[in-house]
């Protein structure tokens, strides 16, 4: 009898049926997910600000850092990159809302007995700085508990300005500090425009209304006597600005280095007398720091918390932070909302602090960063 043929098995019966079925439910799911998303963004449209604003006090979550037996806590509130006014991660608030919330919580916790403030920052913009330097001093008078700066690798210009109003100010050998000065950065580029040919129609309503513009001529030979005298004129109001800005850095540095010294009854360093001949935009070293009296003593977190608990008379404290929860509307609107243009993106190798033409900074000098 011949062989008996063998025929190949059959393929197995709805293999097909079974992807289709599992790319529609993860269809379904990103439809879901995107209309999940799009009710959330439309309640946060039709809530009232102001009762937005009242619950983001709520939104924080306490996280603990390190867990001791003690029911004592000390707050350690961070302070990285440069300061702005812009939006915080995952959260509708800017910087400055976000320290205002963080400090509402340690002063409403009465288990909380002293902040830390954890400061690297180059500086940044001027209303930002103050108005978290504000914030610091009323968080101190109100609720007497004691803000205890912990200086980083960099915490010059806007940094040092709000570490300025703390109780004390603990820095490392080697921290960059210091650059107390203001900084206005543009660009002229109208020899620029000239050679592409371009040439701007400007109608002002008074002869200093564009004095910050980077469109006009350069200040050379080709200016007319009315026009080289408007412009030292401009340069005499926007170095006024500058220095009444300065006279309110230095104002703040001495006020709060003061304060601080009083209250720790000369247990920490006072300004020296001529303290303002280092006020002149240079970058201190901790050390150095420390020989002018702009910071109290010499080391890193361990020993900022340390002083946190001598200062607040507490034996040990667990360390907590206030973060933003997991959200799933900020995750999902990063995921469904609108992408910026493509933009072209050169990459240094450093990640430089973006400067807005005509806006004054308290922010150390860029060649410190690298």
């Amino acid at each position: 009898m011949p062989p008996p043929i063998i025929s190949p098995p059959p393929p197995p019966r709805g293999r097909g049926n079974v992807v289709w079925k599992v790319l529609a439910l993860v269809f379904l799911a990103l439809l879901l997910l995107s209309l999940l998303s799009n009710a959330l963004s439309f309640t946060h449209g039709v809530i009232p600000h102001s009762r937005a604003s009242a619950d983001r006090a709520r939104a924080l979550e306490e996280f603990v850092l390190e867990h001791t037996n003690s029911d004592n806590k000390i707050a350690v509130i961070e302070v990285q990159g440069v300061i702005s006014g812009g939006e915080v991660d995952r959260s509708d608030m800017n910087m400055v809302e976000y320290m205002d919330e963080q400090l509402k919580m340690a002063e409403r916790d009465s288990d909380v007995k002293a902040v830390i403030l954890k400061v690297d920052s180059p500086g940044g913009e001027v209303l930002a700085s103050d108005e978290i330097n504000n914030l610091l001093a009323k968080f101190q008078e109100r609720s007497h508990k004691p803000v205890i700066a912990s200086m980083q690798s960099l915490a010059a210009s806007g940094g040092y300005y709000i570490s300025a109003p703390c109780r004390w100010i603990v820095a490392n050998e080697l921290t960059l500090t210091g650059s107390i000065g203001v900084i206005m950065h543009g660009y002229n580029y109208r020899q620029l425009m000239d050679k592409v040919g371009i040439r701007p129609q400007v109608f002002k309503s008074g002869r200093f209304k564009d004095m910050l513009s980077g469109e006009r001529e350069p200040d050379d030979d080709k200016l007319t006597a009315d026009e080289r005298k408007n412009r030292d004129e401009e340069d005499r109001m926007v170095q006024s600005f500058i220095d009444q800005t300065y006279d309110k850095f230095k104002s703040v540095v001495k006020s709060g280095r003061q304060r601080a010294a009083s209250e720790n009854n000369g247990k920490g360093k006072a300004l020296v007398d001529n303290w303002e001949a280092y006020a002149d935009g240079r970058v201190l070293s901790g050390k150095e720091a420390l020989q002018y009296g702009f910071v109290d003593e010499l080391g890193d977190f361990d020993a900022a918390v340390k002083r946190a608990q001598s200062l607040a008379n507490v034996a040990s404290a667990s360390l907590v932070e206030y973060r933003i929860p997991f959200d799933l509307g900020s995750v999902l609107s990063h995921i469904f909302g609108k992408s910026d243009a493509p933009a072209i993106k050169v990459d240094l190798g450093l990640e430089l602090p973006r400067l807005k033409a005509g806006q004054p900074y308290y922010i150390a000098p860029m060649s410190i960063l690298h």
